[in-house]
C-alpha cells in the first residue's frame, strides 16, 4: 500500500513546506556555532569565556525576548496589527522561528565589536533592546509590503518602487554592523589599543584556527540564509541564481581581501581573507536573487577589496576599536552590496519589473540611509545611557586581569596562567617596535615573545 498516493496534495505541501522552512532555520541558528568560534579565535585568551557567554546568552535572551515581543514589533510596524505571541498554530509557529534565527543573527554581530571591555549585564540590556525593538522596526519597515520601505509603504510608494533585501544583506549584516561600531564607538578602544600618539597598536587575537574554522562554519551556515530563503519566499525560480552567486561571491570576497593585503604589506594575511570571504557573502546576501553572474564576481570582490582599507579607516582614522573587524565585514559590505544592485541586476530581472535602475537605486539608497540612521540612533541612546550611569565598560582592573575572570570566574586556559594573573597571550600587545605588555609587568618582553630581565637573559 502506497501511503504518498492517499495523502491529500495539499496536506503534502504543506508538510514539505514546513519542513523546508525548519532546515533552513536549524542551518542559519547553526550560525552562532560559527559566530562564536570566529570571535573567540579573535580575542586574548583571557576573554574567550566571556565571548562564548556572550553568544550564547544573545540566543537564550534574546529569541526569548523576540518571542513575547519583537514578533508582534515586527508585525506591528510591518502591517499594523500586534499580538503577543506568535499565534496558536504550527505554521505561525515556524514562520516566527524563522524570522527569530534572522534577529539574532543581527544581534550576535555586536558582541564582537565590543568584545574584551563590555560589561555582560551592558551586552544582556542592549541584546533585550535590540530583539524587542531596534531590529523588529528595521524587518518590520523593509520586509513587509506595507512597511515603510514597502511597495505600499510612504517611502516605497513615494519612490514607485520598494527596497529590495532579499536575505538581509543591509536589513541584518549592516544593521549589526553599523550597530557593533556605535557600541565600540560609545565604548571606547581597549586598554593599550592606541598610543598617546594616537598611532594604532595590533592586539593578536589568540587563535587564528578558530577564527577560520568559525569562518568557514558561517559560510556553510550561510547557504541557509541565501539559498534557504529562495524556497520560502516564492522564489524558487531563482534557485540556481542564488546559489551560484552566493559561492561566487564568497570566493571573490576573499581573494579580493587576499590581494589588498598582499598589494599593502608583501604577505597574504589569513584573517584578511577569512574575513573577505565573509564580506563577499553579505555583500551578496541581499541581492542573490536579481544579480547576473559577472554581478556576482562584482560585487564579492568589492566587497573583500574595500574590507582591508575600511578597516585601516575604522582603525586609524576613526580611532573606533572594532575588535573582530563586525564594520569592515557586516556593516561597509551590506550597504555596498545592496546599493549595487541597480549596476549588477540581470536583464531578464530588471524585464520583469515596473520600475527602471534609476528607481530602484533610490529606493535602495533610501532603504540603507533609514535603516542606519535608526540603528545609529538607538544604539546610541541604549549604550549612552548605560555608559552614563557606569553600567557600559568593565573597570580596567577587571579588563587587565581580563573578563573570563572578573565576569565569571574562569580560566579558559588555566594550563597556561601564571599567579600574576597575566592569561596565555599576557595581554600582550604589538607595536612596531616589539611586543609589550599593556600593564606595569611589561619590561621585558621582546618581539619573539621570550621574557628576558634587564641584562638580557632569558627567563
Amino acid at each position: 500500500m502506497s501511503v504518498p498516493l492517499q495523502a491529500d496534495p495539499a496536506t503534502l505541501g504543506t508538510a514539505i513546506t514546513n519542513s523546508w522552512i525548519l532546515l533552513v532555520s536549524f542551518l542559519i541558528f547553526f550560525m552562532h556555532a560559527g559566530f562564536a568560534m570566529l570571535e573567540a579565535g579573535q580575542v586574548r585568551s583571557k576573554n574567550v569565556a566571556n565571548q562564548l557567554t556572550k553568544n550564547l546568552l544573545t540566543w537564550s535572551v534574546g529569541v526569548f525576548v523576540f518571542f513575547l515581543i519583537g514578533a508582534g514589533v515586527d508585525a506591528l510596524v510591518g502591517t499594523g496589527s500586534f499580538s503577543f505571541v506568535p499565534g496558536g498554530e504550527s505554521a505561525s509557529w515556524i514562520s516566527w522561528l524563522y524570522g527569530a534565527v534572522f534577529a539574532m543573527t543581527a544581534a550576535t554581530i555586536v558582541s564582537g565589536a565590543v568584545a574584551g571591555r563590555a560589561k555582560l549585564r551592558a551586552y544582556v540590556t542592549y541584546t533585550v533592546l535590540l530583539a524587542a525593538i531596534i531590529y523588529p522596526v528595521v524587518s518590520g519597515i523593509s520586509w513587509y509590503g506595507t512597511g515603510l520601505l514597502g511597495a505600499e509603504g510612504m517611502i516605497g510608494s513615494a519612490i514607485g518602487a520598494p527596497f529590495d533585501d532579499f536575505a538581509g544583506g543591509t536589513v541584518v549584516h549592516a544593521m549589526g554592523g553599523v550597530a557593533g561600531l556605535t557600541a565600540a564607538y560609545v565604548l571606547g578602544p581597549r586598554i593599550g589599543r592606541y598610543n598617546d600618539d594616537g598611532s594604532a597598536n595590533v592586539i593578536p587575537g589568540h587563535s587564528l584556527t578558530f577564527a577560520v574554522l568559525g569562518t568557514l562554519m558561517l559560510a556553510f551556515g550561510w547557504y541557509g540564509f541565501n539559498v534557504g530563503t529562495s524556497g520560502i519566499i516564492g522564489a524558487g525560480d531563482q534557485l540556481g541564481r542564488i546559489a551560484m552567486g552566493t559561492t561566487i561571491a564568497m570566493a571573490c570576497g576573499a581573494m579580493g581581501a587576499g590581494l589588498v593585503s598582499w598589494v599593502k604589506t608583501g604577505k597574504v594575511d589569513t584573517l584578511y581573507v577569512a574575513n573577505g570571504l565573509l564580506a563577499g557573502l553579505v555583500g551578496i546576501t541581499a541581492i542573490p536573487h536579481a544579480a547576473a553572474w559577472w554581478g556576482a564576481i562584482l560585487v564579492g570582490g568589492v566587497a573583500g577589496i574595500q574590507l582591508p582599507i575600511v578597516f585601516e579607516f575604522v582603525e586609524k582614522r576613526l580611532k573606533i576599536d572594532d575588535v573582530c573587524a563586525v564594520f569592515p565585514v557586516h556593516g561597509s559590505a551590506g550597504i555596498i552590496g545592496t546599493l549595487m544592485l541597480p549596476i549588477v541586476v540581470a536583464p531578464e530581472y530588471l524585464a520583469g519589473l515596473s520600475y527602471g535602475r534609476v528607481d530602484m537605486f533610490l529606493a535602495q539608497f533610501a532603504g540603507v540611509i533609514v535603516i542606519m540612521a535608526w540603528t545609529i540612533l538607538a544604539t546610541g541612546l541604549v549604550w549612552g545611557v548605560l555608559k552614563a550611569i557606569g553600567q557600559a565598560r568593565v573597570t580596567p582592573a577587571h579588563e587587565q586581569e581580563g573578563l573570563d575572570i572578573s565576569e565569571h570566574g574562569v580560566d579558559t586556559y588555566p594550563e597556561f596562567g601564571s599567579d600574576d594573573g597575566i592569561a596565555a597571550d599576557g595581554g600582550r600587545v604589538e607595536t612596531d617596535g616589539g611586543v609589550v605588555m599593556d600593564d606595569d609587568t611589561s619590561a621585558g618582553i621582546t618581539a619573539d615573545r621570550f621574557e628576558t630581565d634587564t641584562n638580557g637573559a632569558d627567563n
